[in-house]
């Protein structure tokens, strides 16, 4: 088996004319948190977009676990082991923190869409609901509806939403933005602790969650990949500065 969790081989994607993403290459190993970085307009939500089947590729490759899923559906790249938050938060705002996290675990359990039976019959989706509100601090909360969280609050039990169908490859888009300074150094920690061994791909522009969180750092200007290597590495990559990180040529 291959160690690489997602592997991204020529990838290209055009609108018309305009070129968005060019003859990208990525692989990402299994566990491994990478951060992807860029400019307003880089390709960053596309390449997303791409990954969790929102978009078609126009041409090259997507391997989830060494299984090729460019052009399935996002509900099929899903139950392949592939979850994906958003940037606006997406929850169901009516239900309370116990019923959106025990909607998002049905699938994973093998329950599927249940119309008829009662959630609270369930016992595993019980069990598995819980324990997830504990991981993401919202015990407290249990019955508080969606739409009454703080934004932090909010954006943590998106996360759990998340994490509830099983998967072991997660993207998360713009996850603290938003969000205060403290609210910013609360939730880069808990993220850190609720995604442990599994494999994470983050698009932020927070620098200091950036380098907090990502073993790796992946660097888009105009849809081109122009570095991808470690934290240290980035900070020091003459073209990333010049292209990203505000330093002069």
């Amino acid at each position: 088996m291959s160690p690489n969790a997602l592997e991204i081989k020529a990838l290209c994607k055009n609108f018309g004319p305009t070129k968005i993403i060019e003859n990208l290459n990525l692989s990402v190993l299994r566990g491994e948190r990478v951060a992807i970085i860029g400019p307003n307009g880089a390709g960053k939500s596309t390449l997303f977009n791409l990954i969790s089947g929102q978009f078609a590729p126009t041409s090259g490759e997507i391997r989830l676990n060494g299984r090729a899923i460019q052009g399935k559906a996002p509900h099929e790249i899903n139950r392949l082991g592939l979850a994906r938050s958003f940037q606006v938060t997406n929850v169901f705002p009516n239900l309370s923190v116990f019923d959106n996290l025990c909607c998002s675990v049905l699938w994973s359990l093998g329950h599927g869409y249940q119309v008829l039976a009662r959630l609270s019959a369930l016992k595993d989706v019980s069990e598995r609901a819980r324990s997830l509100m504990h991981s993401l601090r919202l015990s407290g909360k249990r019955n508080k509806l969606a739409s009454e969280l703080t934004y932090a609050e909010m954006r943590a039990l998106e996360m759990g939403v998340t994490l509830g169908s099983g998967s072991d490859v997660i993207l998360l888009d713009e996850p603290t933005a938003g969000m205060n300074n403290t609210e910013t150094s609360q939730f880069l920690a808990l993220m850190l602790e609720v995604t442990q061994g599994k494999t994470l791909l983050a698009v932020e522009h927070d620098m200091g969650v950036v380098f907090g969180l990502a073993d790796k750092i992946a660097v888009l200007v105009y849809g081109e990949l122009i570095a991808y290597d470690t934290p240290h590495a980035i900070k020091s990559n003459r073209a990333v500065q010049e292209a990203y990180l505000g330093v002069a040529p």
